[in-house]
Formats: C-alpha cells, sequence, structure tokens
C-alpha cells in the first residue's frame, strides 16, 4: 500500500490531512447524508476548495455548494 500511495503523490495527486476545521464543517453539513465517511469527504473537499471526483450517487445528488465531477461520464 505504502508504494502505491507513494507512486500516485508523485503525480498531480494531492493529499489533505484530516484537521479540527475539516471535521467541523462535516459534522455542521446541512442536508447531507449521516455517514461519517462522507460527510469527511465532502467536508475535506469543500474545506479545500476542491473538485471531487466521485462516482457516489449520495455525493453527486446533494444540493450544497460542492463542485463535483461525475467519473462514471
Amino acid at each position: 500500500m505504502t508504494a502505491w500511495r507513494n507512486d500516485l503523490l508523485k503525480t498531480s495527486l494531492t493529499e489533505f490531512p484530516l484537521t479540527g476545521d475539516i471535521e467541523i464543517l462535516a459534522a455542521e453539513l446541512s442536508g447531507f447524508h449521516q455517514d461519517p465517511a462522507y460527510r469527511i469527504i465532502v467536508a475535506t473537499a469543500l474545506q479545500h476548495s476542491a473538485i471531487l471526483l466521485t462516482s457516489d450517487k449520495t455525493i453527486l445528488s446533494w444540493d450544497g455548494p460542492l463542485k463535483s465531477w461525475d467519473i462514471r461520464q
């Protein structure tokens, strides 16, 4: 797993650390799925103004301020 991660980090992939600000934002997401993992993923993207690439219908259908791309297309 370490080699796989290191290979990805050599590309343009950015790894974001989990912070207290992200955890608070995740807890405060309005009208979003209650699964903590989903909330942390979305809050991380929001905190860093990142575009989230996903095929997850729950995330893609949320009408919040998230910028996301459906990778199934």
